[in-house]
C-alpha cells in the first residue's frame, strides 16, 4: 500500500481540541449575554414572533385532545347538576302546592267550623259536633258515616246539619259511629214548609247515577208555588225543629196531563262534600224533658204555697 494513501488523521480518542470544561463555560456564557442582550435591546423578539406563529396551528391541535376531554368532563358535570337542580326544585314545587292546597283546605274547615259554632250558640236545641268519616259505598242509597254514637249520647233519628241547613238523618247508631242518611236518599221524606205561602208538604230524595236531586211531591198543578222559594223544616214530624233550612226550590213543572206539578229543589247544605257537622237532639226526645221539668216546676210550686 502507497504511504500517500494512508490516513494520517489521529483517531477520535486522541482528537486535540477544547475540553469539556472549556466548552461548558463558553456556551454558559454565551447564554448569559444572549439572555442579557434579549432582555436590554430584544434581539430575539421577531425570531421568537415568528417562531410562535409558526408554531401556533401546531399548539392548537395539540392542545385540542385536552380541550375536548376537559369540555366532555364539564359539560356531563353541568348536566347531572343541572338534573339534580331541577329535581330539587320539582320537590320544592309540590311540597308549596301541597302546602297551599293545605292552607286553602284549613281555612274553609276554620270557616266551616265557626260557622257551625256560631249556629250551635244559636240553635236552642240541644247539639254536638262531628265529623264525616266517609260516604257509604252503596249505589241505591246516599249515606255518611259520623264519628259520633251512642258513647256520644247519639239518639237514633238525630237530625244532622251544617252551618248552611239540614243535611239528614242518623238512621244506625254503633258505639263509635252513626250512619247519617242524607236528604237525598231514596227512603229520605222530609216535611218542609214553603216561607213565602205557609204552605206545608213533604220533600223526597232523589238519587241518580249522575246527579242527586229533591224533589216535592204530591203539591196540586194550581198551587203557589215558584222557582226560589225557601223551604225549611215544618216541624210537623217530631224529629226536626221547625224553622231550620232545607232546600230552595229549583224548578216548577205544571203537566197538563197530572193533577200534580213537578217540583225539583236544591239542597241549602253542600251535601256532596260535607266534613263537619252538627248532630241535634229529636224534639220528640225533647218534649217530654221540658214536660217533666215543667211538671216538677209546678210540683216545687205547690209545695212552698204549702
Amino acid at each position: 500500500m502507497p504511504l500517500g494513501t494512508l490516513d494520517r488523521t489521529p483517531p477520535s480518542l486522541f482528537k486535540q481540541g477544547p475540553s469539556l470544561l472549556s466548552q461548558f463555560v463558553f456556551f454558559t456564557c454565551l447564554s448569559l449575554f444572549l439572555m442579557f442582550a434579549d432582555t436590554r435591546f430584544e434581539i430575539a423578539k421577531t425570531l421568537r414572533s415568528s417562531i410562535a406563529t409558526v408554531l401556533a396551528p401546531v399548539n392548537r391541535v395539540l392542545s385540542m385532545p385536552g380541550s375536548f376531554v376537559n369540555n366532555a368532563a364539564i359539560y356531563f358535570e353541568s348536566q347531572a347538576t343541572l338534573k339534580e337542580s331541577e329535581q330539587a326544585l320539582k320537590q320544592k314545587l309540590l311540597l308549596q302546592s301541597q302546602r297551599a292546597s293545605q292552607v286553602e283546605v284549613l281555612g274553609s274547615e276554620n270557616a266551616h267550623l265557626r260557622k257551625l259554632l256560631k249556629l250551635q250558640s244559636n240553635l236552642a236545641t240541644p247539639s254536638q259536633a262531628a265529623q264525616v268519616l266517609y260516604a257509604v259505598s252503596d249505589p241505591y242509597s246516599r249515606k255518611v258515616v259520623i264519628d259520633k254514637g251512642s258513647n256520644s249520647n247519639i239518639a237514633l233519628g238525630s237530625p244532622v246539619m251544617d252551618a248552611e241547613g239540614i243535611i239528614g238523618q242518623v238512621v244506625r247508631v254503633y258505639p263509635l259511629s252513626s250512619e247519617v242518611a242524607l236528604l237525598i236518599d231514596n227512603e229520605q221524606a222530609t216535611p218542609v214548609l214553603n216561607v213565602r205561602t205557609g204552605i206545608r208538604s213533604v220533600m223526597y230524595g232523589r238519587p241518580g247515577a249522575n246527579t242527586d236531586t229533591l224533589e216535592l211531591r204530591f203539591v196540586s198543578g194550581t198551587a203557589d208555588v215558584q222557582a226560589g222559594d225557601e223551604l225549611t223544616t215544618s216541624g210537623m214530624d217530631g224529629v226536626y225543629p221547625a224553622g231550620l233550612a232545607v232546600a230552595k226550590i229549583d224548578k216548577v213543572e205544571r203537566r197538563t196531563y197530572s193533577a200534580f206539578a213537578k217540583i225539583t229543589c236544591q239542597a241549602k247544605a253542600n251535601l256532596g262534600n260535607v266534613k263537619h257537622v252538627m248532630v241535634l237532639q229529636p224534639t220528640t226526645s225533647i218534649i217530654p224533658n221540658i214536660m217533666h221539668d215543667a211538671s216538677q216546676g209546678a210540683d216545687g210550686k205547690k209545695g212552698t204555697k204549702k
